[in-house]
């Protein structure tokens, strides 16, 4: 029996990972116990008032949301956003994860707040900052989530996901945040999934990105940045590997 828990990126909520999980559950022939986080504001926990919510609180909840399901020897895998709160929980409890899996995370420089490191440009405009696909100024939300997370997306399956969004929110406090810590991890298994057809996150700033999270293994698939609902299968499937290599 294989635990893994996983967390969501920003915008979004634990219901991201509903294909993934079906598709690991298949795969391992029902084997892996699976746990779906909320962060506060997200998912089963919306409507909850987080103004007075500091970033280290999330971490704490997280973990004790975990301890609370009886998991152990747990696989800890984040997307996004959720790169920035994997570290902090990792340093909470080591004992409780047998290796993190960052599923193209953003990952700022300390004294970067998470928008610094977006920019307001776009891809590849700035040296310094990720960007975006197309102008934040004149582009609506929506118009850049279609294109950031949407991409390899069919149109029907694109206005599901995108009907899906707006409800989820993350603290505020994760996006004043800039005391970023992990060298933890050097002395942690870290494995890295890039997304090679990611518009949210260009390949080159995910091998940035893996490198500051220490990342020794890295995993190529052939996705976009939602990957987990458009290449679930291929997912589960190196999620698995993960476990065989670990294992090894």
């Amino acid at each position: 029996m294989t635990d893994f828990v996983f967390l969501h990126g920003g915008g979004q909520g634990g219901w991201v990972w509903d294909e993934t999980i079906a598709a690991l559950h298949a795969q391992s022939g029902g084997t892996a116990r699976c746990l779906a986080l909320d962060a506060p504001g997200c998912g089963a926990k919306r409507g909850r008032d987080t103004a007075e919510i500091a970033f280290a609180d999330i971490a704490r909840e997280l973990v004790a949301d975990i301890e609370a399901a009886g998991l152990h020897d747990v696989v800890l895998v984040g997307h996004s956003q959720a790169g920035m709160t994997l570290p902090d929980m990792a340093a909470l409890r080591p004992d409780l994860f047998s290796r993190l899996i960052f599923v193209t995370c953003s990952a700022p420089l300390p004294g970067k707040t998470t928008l610094d490191q977006m920019g307001l440009g776009l891809h590849g405009q700035y040296k310094h900052q990720v960007g975006w696909p197309v102008d934040p100024v004149t582009h609506s939300m929506v118009d850049r989530f279609r294109i950031m997370f949407c991409n390899d997306m069919a149109p029907a399956e694109a206005v599901a996901f995108l009907g899906k969004l707006g409800g989820d929110m993350w603290p505020a406090a994760c996006y004043s945040h800039e005391d970023w810590r992990r060298d933890h991890l050097a002395q942690m298994p870290v494995s890295y999934v890039l997304c090679l057809k990611d518009m949210s996150l260009p390949l080159v700033w995910q091998e940035r990105f893996a490198a500051r999270l220490h990342a020794d293994r890295l995993i190529r698939i052939d996705a976009g940045h939602q990957v987990m609902n458009t290449r679930p299968q291929a997912l589960a499937e190196a999620l698995l590997a993960e476990i065989e290599a670990k294992e090894q």
